[in-house]
């Protein structure tokens, strides 16, 4: 099957292998073509726009950052993508009014729409392990479930275009909840005395453990959160959009604001680009 893949940054490259690894034909474009280049080596063609590459396929999967870089690639290039009679399948993290709305757009452009985020990181999506939650009428499900194995063994239907969308979101302010309050105890009983192995071993035999945080232990004591699977700055988006659709349902949003902003602080610190467990940097800055 001939695939397009918009977007080969972090988590875009080594599904774009997979892709290859399962026997497809694969055109990619990036809009930094150097992130593109990459996967030539692996087989990969290259293309010079985004519609060259959306009018070489029957499927286009985005894996893009936002809902901006989506409207540019599919509908604010001149000339635009054709995208009658193609599927596309948006993977990355926008919220459910913004994919409903994509959904809309793309269907009156003849083509087929289904979203389909996923949990997980780099390592994960290497090994073809993601968890991939879909959103998609149940003839788009059965039609892309066995291709969207390429990343993950079970793609879950969710339910229809907005409801996958909802569930990463969801997921990912657990993401942001679970490391902030981890950063606050960790800070915390190192400026008390108390032993971190004392900690985590209580930590670890009790229902408050969360396996991530041993995948973010080492980075906060050695402060060093280089080369991420997950940069702050993306979190901190996933975060206003999960406020602004949680606004939208009257739930509370005190607990919310109070991580969102020390999310902007870990980036006014600088640290935009690094793993999300650089919020210990605003929970517990460095002392002298």
């Amino acid at each position: 099957m001939k695939v397009t893949l918009i977007g080969t940054g972090l988590m875009g490259r080594p599904m774009g292998e997979r892709i290859l690894a399962a026997g497809h034909h694969l055109t990619v474009f990036n809009r930094s073509r150097e992130k593109a280049e990459l996967l030539r080596s692996s087989g990969a063609e290259i293309a010079a726009t985004a519609a060259a590459a959306v009018n070489s396929a029957e499927c286009v999967i985005l894996m893009l950052a936002d809902e901006v870089a989506i409207r540019e690639v599919l509908f604010d290039e001149d000339p635009k993508p054709d995208l009658g009679q193609r599927t596309v399948i948006q993977m990355g993290s926008i919220s459910p009014t913004e994919s409903i709305g994509f959904h809309q757009e793309v269907v009156e452009c003849g083509g087929d729409y289904l979203e389909a985020p996923v949990l997980g990181s780099i390592p994960e999506a290497r090994a073809g392990s993601l968890l991939v939650m879909m959103g998609a009428s149940h003839f788009l499900f059965k039609r892309w479930c066995t291709f969207l194995q390429c990343f993950g063994p079970e793609p879950l239907l969710v339910g229809e275009v907005g409801k996958a969308a909802a569930l990463k979101l969801a997921l990912n302010q657990l993401i942001a909840s679970l490391t902030a309050g981890f950063a606050m105890s960790l800070g915390f009983v190192q400026r008390q005395g108390v032993e971190i192995d004392v900690f985590m071993k209580i930590v670890r035999q009790s229902a408050l453990y969360a396996a991530t945080f041993d995948k973010k232990l080492e980075r906060m004591l050695n402060r060093d959160y280089a080369n991420p699977n997950f940069p702050t700055k993306h979190l901190l988006k996933d975060m206003k959009l999960f406020r602004d659709e949680a606004e939208a349902v009257n739930l509370e949003l005190r607990a919310i604001d109070g991580i969102g902003g020390l999310l902007a602080l870990t980036l006014d610190k600088g640290f935009a680009d690094d793993d999300y467990s650089a919020v210990f940097e605003a929970v517990s800055p460095a002392e002298g």
